[in-house]
Order: structure tokens, then sequence, then C-alpha cells
């Protein structure tokens, strides 16, 4: 009974595919069953996302199901959290597995360092030739730089995969913000950072990520997080590292390099040194990640070329997009009322 009261807040949407294997997952922790409660956050699922939930809620009644009018994470995340009885808030994603361990991991991470979000590496799984490939590329440095994508040791980061949180860290930095669609963990993990805190990777917290195993559905979630990426960098500009900027600028010179072409001498020869020097970076980073199979191996460059290029697009869509954003003040966060939820 010493142990804290976890509140495990799950954002869904149109999940149906993977709700019930997170779902099992979740309550087949090894975490004491009566001090953990699950809370589906359901954004109007179009498809028996909510129906499967709410079989699983009259069968066990750790699970509560809430409804998300906003209809994306972050204002799902706010939902959860002001519910929440625990007092450690753990976030899973529907289409996330969690290991058996997780919570008992996390909650120990917590414990012994101080930390004020804990979370573990992100192992992607995919499924088909193409989906396989989409989880090597996503599990390299070269594909996604961020830690948590291809780290091993404990350490503290920037962002973690997830994460769990003691509840009075959103009454003291505030709850999610709900304007980003994309990134929202990476925001408020700044804001924490920005105010003394800790986030810290424990690699034994382990869970795995059913990635895209289609290009449409890959090259949308890229491009995404590349336009929201543009309001991080006009809310919290520190926040930004060079890696975030090394795609963008590759697109752009792809852009100008053809607007240049019959213009601009020399334009053609440039433009093959860049695109040659690219391709031959992207087949040695697949090569190295894939499994000695010519299929395997190109699907894997096409990947990383497909991540690289959707988010460095959004990139520059999203400055356009937001171009008159950059001086207008930005609203605070959402505060959490300390009454609420756990009170």
């Amino acid at each position: 009974m010493n142990l804290p009261f976890v509140s495990v807040v799950i954002p869904m949407r149109n999940e149906g595919a993977t709700i019930g294997e997170c779902l099992d997952a979740v309550l087949a922790q090894d975490y004491p069953a009566e001090r953990f409660e699950v809370i589906v956050v359901d954004g109007r699922s179009d498809d028996d996302s909510a129906a499967r939930v709410r079989a699983y809620a009259e069968r066990d009644g750790r699970v509560r199901l809430l409804d998300n009018p906003g209809q994306i994470v972050p204002t799902a995340m706010n939902i959860g959290i002001r519910a929440a009885r625990g007092a450690v808030i753990a976030r899973v994603d529907g289409h996330t597995r969690i290991a058996s361990d997780y919570l008992r991991r996390g909650v120990e991470a917590l414990e012994r360092t101080g930390a004020d979000n804990v979370g573990g590496p992100m192992t992607a799984e995919g499924g088909g030739a193409f989906g396989d490939a989409v989880a090597r590329a996503m599990s390299s440095r070269f594909g996604i730089g961020a830690y948590f994508h291809f780290g091993t040791e404990e350490r503290e980061v920037d962002t973690v995969y997830l994460g769990m949180w003691p509840r009075r860290v959103f009454e003291r930095v505030g709850l999610f913000d709900e304007e980003l669609v994309r990134n929202q963990d990476d925001e408020l993990n700044y804001r924490l950072r920005k105010l003394g805190g800790r986030v810290v990777l424990d690699p034994r917290m382990r869970s795995h990520y059913r990635n895209r195993t289609g290009v449409r559905k890959l090259v949308r979630q890229f491009y995404q997080y590349g336009e929201w990426k543009v309001r991080i960098l006009q809310k919290h500009p520190l926040q930004m590292s060079w890696r975030h900027f090394v795609p963008p600028a590759f697109v752009l010179v792809l852009l100008g390099g053809v607007l240049a072409l019959g213009f601009v001498p020399h334009a053609g020869k440039l433009l093959a040194v860049v695109t040659g020097s690219y391709a031959a970076a992207v087949l040695a980073a697949a090569r190295l990640t894939a499994p000695p199979s010519i299929g395997a191996w190109l699907l894997t460059a096409l990947a990383f070329v497909l991540i690289h290029l959707s988010w460095g697009s959004g990139v520059l869509s999203g400055l356009l997009r937001f171009y008159d954003r950059w001086t207008r003040p930005e609203p605070a966060p959402p505060r959490l009322d300390a009454a609420q939820g756990a009170a």
C-alpha cells in the first residue's frame, strides 16, 4: 500500500485494430491491481474503438471511458489528467503495447532518479515488408535523431516516449498545450526542463509501438510532425536543435536547385552532387540497418527518404501556414487545479 496510485491515461481515436492488445498489456501489469486505474479518452472514433473499450470497462472496474470533443491527443491527455485519481500519471498510446513490468519500472525510476518525467525507448514494430522497413528506419539514429528511438543507456534527455509524471508536475508547469496537434510532448518536456525539471530515459521501461505500414500514412504523419514543429519554434525557440533544421534545409536546396536549372550556371552539377551525396548516405545507413536482402535494403532506404522529405516539407509548409504567429503573444498552457482528480 506504500506504492503510489497510478492513473494510466490512453488517448484514443480510431484504434479499433490495436486498442484491445493495448488494454490487455496494461491490465496484465505486475503492479498491484488495486493500485492503478485505466482512463481511455476517446476522440469520438468512427470505428468500433469505443465499443471495445466499453466491453473492457464492463468486465474490469479499473477501466473508464471518457469523451474527448477536441479529438486530438493534448485535449485527451488533459481530460484524463483532470479526471485521474493517481499520484502518478502514465501515458500509454492506443497503438502501443507496454511490457508487463512497465508501471513498476516507471515508479521505481521516478523514485530512484527524482526525475519529473521518465520513459523508455520506443521499439517500433511494423508489419509487412514496408512496415518493417519503416520500423528499422525509425529505430535508427539516421532516421530520427531523438535518443528514445535508439538509446540503450539510462540518461537525462530532452524528451521520452510516452512518459510518467508525478501529478504535482502538472500543477507546477501546467497541462498539455491544446493547440498542438503534434509534438505536444516535446513542448511539455521543454517547459518542464525550462523550470528546472528533469526528464530521464530508463531503458528498462519497455514498450512496442505499432508504426505506420503504408506510404501515405507515413508521409502524412511526418509531414504533420514537421509542420507543427514550427509552432514549437515560435513558442520556444531554444527548444530546437541543429538536427531539426537539416531536413527542411535539404528540401529547400532541392527545390532551389530544380528551380535554378537553366537559369544558374552549374546548377545541375550542384544539384547532382547534393542528391548523389544524400543517396549515398541513405544507402549506407540502410545497409547498416536492414537484413542482408536487396529488397529490405531498398525499402529501408525508401523509408529514410520519405521520413526526411516529409518532415522537411512539413517544416516549410508550417513556415507559410503560421507566418503570422511570430509576433503574437502566446497564451499560457491550461492549468491543473490541485483540487481536481486525486483530491
